[in-house]
């Protein structure tokens, strides 16, 4: 695919993919270290017809995204770990109405206020589980600016087909730094648009089981009448308490993502084949991982990197694979052990699973991890 080479900031090739993908509502509100997402597509939307709005919290903003996504356009919004808290009962409407829609956390030091200019990857579990309930979720999390750009424009893809929110995950360090990155020709991208209803007005059902567990989407507006409800829903979307019926819904919505799981679960992994010792790492930590594996290789330590870009869906399947071969299981993550307890569950005993943890403010370095293979019998914390 033909593409310009640009040095392009983290958060703007977030903003550019959005466009790029179709994007043509964004909402929300600043706050470090995302805001520059909202000033490009502040920018960016107006020149093509689209529109861009600062609203007064962010739990307006993703109520707007909401609208906007139920009337036809492809829409985003942007946050930090407090604003992402305070978006969690819309994220769970717009999984349990099938509502489209992409809300990137660029995450930052907390609880709380934290450390607002600082990185951290402290929403782990917050991204997969923030909101109450039993929901499906996808979680994307790229390692480089390169990634912030495509997996943007597959985190729409993957919202339009499946109808569902997805989140873009990324620490301050990848949302401020700069890098040299080859951007596509935005017009050979391969987009993907909702699945829309074919038949007449009368017939149709929003939340009807199809062949793929996705039902099609009417635009608000376009003639097909329905109904919107965070309530358990029948097929119409009107509410009902009965049993049956809310099983179907809830086995529908988990069983489209799993159908799915091949095209959605996305993962790399380098040096694992002859592995003792598999470092599992996303974000920024990912890439000192890559490093410190490239130092002990050079000093003769088998030591390989697994790497999600999807964090949830978590690729189970696959480190329990990888992990069966290996020795020992070092998780690097700039937190107090969220992603840990996953990998544990995965691994489910084969291997040792080592804490290398880092949540003062400060991204982990190649030599962290490397004091963290010397030392396996020490505690997990870095700081």
């Amino acid at each position: 695919m033909a593409g310009r080479v640009e040095l392009v900031q983290g958060n703007q090739a977030c903003a550019r993919a959005a466009v790029d993908a179709g994007c043509r509502f964004y909402a929300g509100y600043p706050i470090t270290p995302s805001s520059e997402i909202a000033e490009a597509m502040a920018v960016a939307l107006p020149a093509l017809g689209g529109v861009c709005l600062q609203m007064e919290d962010e739990i307006a903003s993703m109520g707007a995204v909401l609208g906007a996504s139920l009337a036809g356009r492809k829409a985003m919004t942007a946050s930090s770990g407090p604003g992402f808290s305070l978006m969690q009962e819309h994220i769970g409407y717009a999984a349990f109405t099938e509502i489209p829609c992409v809300i990137v956390n660029v995450m930052r030091g907390g609880p709380s206020t934290g450390l607002p200019t600082s990185p951290a990857q402290g929403d782990v579990m917050q991204a997969r589980w923030g909101t109450h309930g039993d929901h499906p979720i996808i979680v994307l999390v790229p390692a480089s600016v390169a990634e912030v750009y495509g997996l943007t424009v597959q985190a729409f893809n993957l919202a339009e087909r499946y109808r569902t929110p997805v989140v873009l995950l990324y620490d301050e360090v990848i949302g401020h730094v700069r890098e040299r990155v080859t951007l596509p020709d935005a017009a050979a991208l391969p987009l993907v648009a909702r699945p829309r209803p074919a038949g007449p007005p009368a017939g149709y059902r929003p939340y009807a089981a199809t062949q793929t567990g996705v039902p099609p989407m009417a635009d608000f507006g376009s003639g097909y009448r329905f109904h919107v409800t965070g309530l358990a829903h029948d097929e119409r979307g009107y509410p009902t308490q009965d049993a049956a019926v809310v099983a179907r819904l809830h086995a529908r919505l988990h069983a489209k993502l799993e159908r799915g799981r091949d095209d959605i679960v996305s993962w790399e992994a380098a040096g694992v084949d002859d592995a003792e010792t598999v470092v599992v790492a996303f974000g920024i930590a990912a890439r000192a991982a890559r490093q410190a594996m490239t130092l002990a290789r050079a000093r003769g330590e088998r030591v390989g990197v697994f790497r999600p870009r999807t964090l949830w869906p978590f690729p189970d399947r696959e480190l329990k694979d990888i992990a069966g071969r290996a020795r020992r299981i070092v998780v690097a993550e700039m937190n107090m052990g969220q992603m840990l307890l996953e990998v544990e569950r995965c691994v489910a005993g084969q291997a040792p699973v080592v804490p290398c943890l880092r949540a003062d403010g400060l991204p982990l370095t190649p030599e962290d991890v490397l004091a963290r293979l010397e030392a396996p019998a020490r505690a997990g914390a870095i700081r």
